[in-house]
Order: structure tokens, then sequence, then C-alpha cells
């Protein structure tokens, strides 16, 4: 027997009941009572099932074409990246975009925006994505495209400047630092700050709207949603280390932020939108395609085709090799800059090493033990171009040479005692292959 509530009034479905008013008994399916007129509880309980309806209809049955977009853009990346030699590979996520602290700090600020796009290895994208068709819809239909937009990058960008912020060695241990600071500069991709906004968003939307929504949607958002965010934040910290909580962390209060300034279209509302958002919404779509042109001026993983996945899956290459083609080049590089005084060269080699991935504390610092080493060869090589040589040139010159000579010494030793651990050996040309 279904129990149901009106004006604080306890009623029994399918049973008659007595007037409120005067007294008399009514009928059980009666609107009014026949005796002076007075709505019935059954009265309530249909106006209240009309009201509903006319929501659920006005809201849900509006577009939501930029959830669709969105979610294309990010699988059509998965699929370039796969056929550049996969989205779990350190330089391809590099090439395409990902977060990464080292070349965000020499001027690669669109990589605040490109991660948003981009994941590393289908179950990623696969989360992410049913997360964005769970989440997406609703909020696009409840605030319109423009902002709904807005709200997407928006919310992705301030998870991934929480993300480069909280790159730091110093503070990540203890429970809490462990959750939201990393040790080491990792590449950072997926949208997963994105959608933890369109959570805050419909978090705040539930309790801001509290009074006039139907049950159903206090049930579903606002004070509904804390078991979700619980439970995803707990996810976060069983899997620090490899989840990225600052971006979630970010996204999130970026999009309760956002919410709280912003009316939703109810449901008697026509979905118009103002010029502000509108505007809004073009300058973050241009934003995003300006981003993904600046990584495209400096794309340098193989192009997407199917032989160059086959190839990268077949040599199983990965962090290792890239670690291992970044030294290289940077080697090349010097004496490329030392001898012939090529300062290009030298600025290839530090991107090189830029991308290079993190093995260990002692590979990051022969690493960057090399990339000072390249800075002093540019820099001779800038002077050489401007200044005749002179005793001090020749001086500087020779004692970069023996520190040159010195750091590779110093990689050899590191070769012979942990490079089996990650398959590295010296060969007689001086090629280090896994």
């Amino acid at each position: 027997m279904a129990e149901e509530t009106a004006n604080e009034k306890t009623y029994y479905a399918g049973r008659p009941s007595v007037c409120r008013h005067c007294g008399a008994l009514i009928g059980a399916n009666e609107v009014s009572c026949l005796q002076c007129g007075a709505p019935t509880p059954i009265a309530f309980q249909v106006a209240r099932e009309s009201r509903t309806k006319r929501f659920f209809r006005a809201v849900l049955s509006r577009p939501a074409p930029f959830t669709v977009v969105f979610l294309t853009v990010n699988v059509f990346f998965s699929i370039l990246m796969y056929l550049s030699g996969g989205s779990e590979n350190y330089s391809v996520l590099a090439s395409y975009g990902a977060k990464i602290n080292a070349l965000v700090d020499r001027g690669e600020w669109w990589r605040f925006v490109t991660p948003i796009f981009l994941h590393a290895g289908p179950i990623h994208l696969f989360l992410n994505m049913y997360g964005l068709l769970l989440l997406g819809p609703y909020v696009e239909k409840l605030y319109g495209s423009a902002k709904f937009v807005v709200f997407w990058i928006v919310s992705g960008i301030a998870g991934v400047i929480a993300s480069y912020l909280t790159v730091r060695p110093d503070l990540a241990s203890g429970w809490l630092g462990s959750f939201l600071f990393k040790a080491t500069d990792n590449p950072s991709v997926g949208a997963s700050g994105a959608l933890f906004g369109l959570i805050g968003v419909l978090f705040v939307f539930g309790i801001k709207y509290r009074r006039e929504l139907p049950e159903e949607f206090k049930r579903s958002f606002g004070i509904g949603l804390l078991p979700v965010i619980l439970v995803n934040f707990a996810i976060g910290y069983a899997g620090r280390g490899f989840i990225d909580n600052a971006a979630h962390v970010g996204g999130f209060l970026a999009g309760i932020a956002l919410a709280l300034f912003t009316d939703y279209l109810r449901p008697e509302s026509r979905a118009r939108t103002s010029f502000l958002w509108r505007a809004a919404q073009i300058l973050s779509l241009a934003l995003v395609i300006f981003s993904f042109y600046k990584i495209a001026t400096h794309f340098s993983a193989p192009p997407p085709t199917i032989e160059n996945a086959a190839n990268r899956f077949l040599s199983g290459r990965g962090g290792v090799e890239a670690y291992i083609e970044a030294i290289n080049k940077g080697e090349q590089a010097f004496l490329i800059a030392f001898s012939n005084g090529d300062a290009r060269a030298a600025e290839e080699g530090l991107r090189a090493l830029d991308y290079a991935p993190h093995l260990d504390d002692e590979a990051d610092g022969l690493r960057n033990e090399l990339k000072a080493l390249l800075l002093r060869a540019r820099a001779l090589a800038q002077t050489s171009q401007t200044e005749n040589r002179s005793p001090a040139i020749g001086k500087q010159r020779e004692d970069l040479l023996l520190a040159f000579e010195s750091w590779r010494e110093r990689f050899r030793l590191w070769v012979e005692l942990d490079g089996h651990k990650y398959g590295i050996r010296i060969t007689a040309d001086g090629t280090r292959p896994r």
C-alpha cells in the first residue's frame, strides 16, 4: 500500500478519507469534498505530479549538442595518439599537449588547456567519457550550451592549474600531502578536472534552487551528491600516486564558484543566451583551438599512422626508451653546439631533455646536469657569433668540455650500476638501447 504525504497530512492511496474542513467522508479518488468543495490530499498529489512532469519535460527535452562534441573530440585525440605510438607513451603524451611543469615553465602555457581533451589509455578514456555522458546532458540542459562549454573548459583549466601548482616534492608526504601533492613532474592528462567541475555545478544547483525543484531533482543533486563526491575522493586517496587528486579538487572548486553566480534556465524560460555568455563560449572554444594549434607547431611525435602504431606496439617502447632518446639527443646537441657554434642545435637538445620521463632521482639529476651543460654550450655559441675568440672564451670552452666528459663518466657509471633495472646498456657506438 503506497503512502503519500500532502500538506503535512498522511493518507493512503485507494482508501476513503475525511475532509479536514467539514469532516465529511470523501471517496478514494475524489479530488474535492462533495460537501464543502475543499481540495483533497489526492488533489495535491496530482498537482505535484503534474508539476514534476512539466519540469522534466521542459528541461530534459532540451538538446545537449556540446556533450556529444566534447566526447567526440576526446575520442578523436585518443585515436590520433594511439596511431602516433600509444596514448600511454611518454613522448606521445608530451607531444600532444600533456601538462608537464618543465615544459610549461619554458613558456608552453597552452598545456593548461590541451590536457582536458587527452587521456592515457582506453580505460582512462572510457571512465571519463562515461562520466561525461552521465553528467554532461544534465548540466547542458539545465544551464544551456553556452554556459556548459564555459563550465567544462574553465573547470578543466582550473584542474590543470591546480595540478601544476602541486608538483611539490617537499610537501608530498603524510596523508594529506600525498593526496594533494606530487613528488615528480609526470605528464598529467584527462577530463576528470572538468568532470569534477560539473559535479560541483550540480551540487550547488541542488542546494541553491532546492525550494523550486521537484523531489526527484532534490534527491539526485545538491546534498544527494555527497556520497558520490566522498566516494570519488576516497578512490582518489586510494589511488594517490597515479590519480591527480589536485586536478579533481581544483575542478570541483571551480565548478562550485561558477554555479554560485550563474542562474539556470528555468522550465518556463526560453533557451535564449545572453551576449556575454555567448561571447564567453566563443572565447573558450577559440582558446582550445589556438592551444592545439600551438601543439601542432611544436609537434615532435611520429605522425598518426597505422604503421607507427604497429611499430610502437611491437617494439614496446615506453618511458625508458624515451629517456634514452632524450639523453642521446642531448649529447648530440651538445657536441654540435660546442664544435660548430650552433645555438639552434642546443635549443633542440634542451627541448628533447624537457620531454624525458622520470626514471629515478639519479637519472633526473643526470638529465638536469646535461641540460645545464647544454645551456652553457648555447651561451658560448651565441657569444662566439658576436665576438672574436678570446682567451677567456677559450678557457670557458676548455672547462665546459672537461665538465661534459665528467658527466659522461658519471652517466656511464649509473648505467653500469643501475641500468640493468631498466634494460639499458652502453654500446660501442654510444647508444643505449633497451
